[in-house]
């Protein structure tokens, strides 16, 4: 008997793992290929078990011919001789020259003919359990997408009400700082455009945009596009902080760590993408 175990979990890169009886030690390298052609991430490992089948296996033959001749030559003798008794199958089995036997080894080449055949049935159950979860992973990681894309917007549209706070706050700290002396308008507003350009958060919210799309684009993919993923989560994580470190603001801030959480979500599925 020949069995075939293909099991897979996940892993960055490709990790195929064969292990085979000694007979078939030489299938390792075919194996892998036919693994390659399936996976191109995870690890995979291969495991190839025989019972009895590289032994020899005894074949026992009847000769039918002679058999019914010694049937006859014993019905023969019964009715000349007046016989009682009943000639059934354990007298002639007594009569060795009917039966013959010898020794028969599947060959190497049908059993690793046999081994590709029944891996490849076992590759194909597994692309189809992979589609499956694959379909399932793509649903949660758009959805994860979406709800980071409401928070850059969120983030995006509180923007100019923090620039227009901080000049409030700077030009109420400075007249209690005059006691009631005139402020300098020009000088509050000099130092707001300073801060909205420090604060300004375009360039990251617009290439986040950018990111987000090409996630989705690559979600749509038919292709191997784990690595590109990863990719673009490690930009998408360059811009948040950008963002992080540029927001003076508690809100702004709170949006920066629950877009944080959501990409470390978001990546840990990933690692599930090949």
């Amino acid at each position: 008997m020949v069995g075939v175990e293909v099991r897979a979990v996940n892993h960055r890169f490709c990790e195929i793992s064969v292990r085979l009886p000694k007979l078939v030690s030489d299938m390792e390298l075919s194996l892998k290929e036919l693994v390659k052609q399936i996976c191109a991430r995870g690890r995979v490992d291969v495991t190839v078990t025989l019972n009895g089948t590289g032994s020899p296996s005894r074949m026992v033959k009847i000769d039918r011919v002679v058999a019914r001749r010694y049937y006859q030559a014993l019905q023969s003798l019964q009715k000349e001789f007046h016989l009682d008794g009943a000639i059934d199958v354990n007298l002639l089995a007594g009569f060795r020259d009917i039966f013959s036997s010898n020794e028969e080894t599947l060959s190497v080449e049908g059993l690793s003919k046999m081994i590709l055949g029944l891996t490849r049935h076992a590759l194909q159950d597994l692309e189809k359990m992979r589609q499956k979860e694959g379909a399932a992973l793509k649903r949660d990681l758009a959805a994860r997408i979406q709800v980071m894309v409401a928070r850059v917007e969120e983030i995006e549209s509180q923007v100019p009400s923090v620039v227009e706070g901080y000049a409030k706050r700077l030009e109420a700290r400075v007249t209690r700082l005059l006691s009631g002396e005139s402020v300098n308008s020009d000088r509050i507003a000099q130092e707001a455009v300073l801060f909205a350009e420090k604060s300004d958060v375009t360039e990251e919210v617009t290439r986040l945009s950018s990111h987000f799309t090409q996630f989705r684009s690559a979600l749509k993919a038919k292709e191997a596009v784990g690595k590109r993923l990863d990719f673009l989560l490690q930009e998408m994580g360059r811009e948040v902080n950008t963002i992080g470190s540029k927001a003076n603001d508690a809100n702004i801030s709170k949006h920066v760590v629950e877009l944080k959480s959501e990409l470390e979500k978001v990546r840990e599925q990933v690692q599930n993408v090949e």
